[in-house]
């Protein structure tokens, strides 16, 4: 049993892995004509001018939770720690997905120009770039933190050290899936009531400047808002019933049986992982 959370962190390695050779292949494909790249590094400027500013704001507010976690919680410490790296690997899944998508859009419509056999794939590894870095370092994130704290620290209650971890991943999911779609439908509208209504220009027109205002929207709050928030929910999947396990069978159960139905979910999930490697691998046309 006590493999299975160095099982799961390898899993979620491999995963990183097929992510950063994703990444590579993305980055090398063709981002077409000279305009197109304008364009793309456009909205590339603006997605992460905001993403700046946002982290930013939420790193005050993470900062100030972790100090009271640190004072107020038994394992302070090792708890605030564990609250800053689930904060840190949200925020590092959001702005992944986000990198690689205001990549592979311009290549991705490049591509298309050749027929749906150079399109597809090339979407695909770059959706499946967010894809992994989501499940990849929030896999990594509990499976360590339960090593690190179950089996090297041996601290007393391990469970509660590791819940912390989805609360920071939690923090910034609800800063970043709001903030982000707030902007996203405010660009969204006032881009309509400027292009549609008073000049008369059909969306996204390139004739109407708030057209990139639009689509940095679309890719702060529907890739790196989206990001962080199923990096949250993955998080929760994982650490909700390894917490539910602890406390149903803290008395009364054998020890065998108690440490098999914590690390019943990493196996699950590292299963999975290699599920989703393999099947990354078949996507193609026709």
């Amino acid at each position: 049993m006590t493999a299975i959370p160095y099982m799961a962190a390898a899993a979620a390695l491999a995963g990183l892995g097929l992510a950063f050779f994703f990444f590579g292949v993305v980055k090398k494909a063709d981002p077409g004509s000279p305009r197109m790249v304008q364009l793309m590094e456009a909205i590339q400027e603006g997605a992460r001018a905001f993403l700046r500013r946002e982290y930013k704001a939420i790193a005050v507010f993470v900062v100030v939770l972790a100090v009271l976690i640190a004072l107020l919680l038994d394992n302070g410490v090792l708890s605030a720690l564990a609250y800053l790296v689930g904060a840190v690997f949200s925020a590092l899944a959001g702005f992944i997905g986000m990198t690689v998508a205001t990549m592979a859009n311009a290549r991705t419509a490049e591509a298309a120009k050749s027929g749906p056999q150079l399109a597809l794939p090339l979407a695909f590894r770059g959706g499946a770039v967010m894809g992994f870095a989501v499940a990849g370092l929030s896999l990594l994130g509990v499976a360590a933190a339960y090593i690190v704290f179950n089996d090297v620290l041996s601290i007393e209650n391990p469970i509660q050290v590791v819940t912390t971890y989805s609360l920071g991943a939690s923090s910034i999911a609800l800063f970043a899936r709001i903030g982000g779609g707030i902007y996203t439908k405010a660009a969204d509208v006032g881009a309509d009531l400027v292009g549609k209504v008073e000049a008369g220009i059909p969306e996204d027109d390139p004739r109407n400047p708030a057209t990139i205002a639009d689509n940095v929207g679309d890719n702060v709050g529907d890739v790196a808002g989206m990001g962080a928030d199923l990096f949250e929910s993955y998080a929760g999947s994982l650490i909700a019933p390894i917490a539910l396990a602890g406390f149903a069978f803290a008395q009364g159960v054998p020890e065998g049986f108690q440490q098999a139905a914590l690390l019943y979910p990493l196996a699950i999930a590292a299963f999975g992982m290699l599920a989703a490697i393999i099947g990354a691998f078949t996507v193609k046309t026709g």
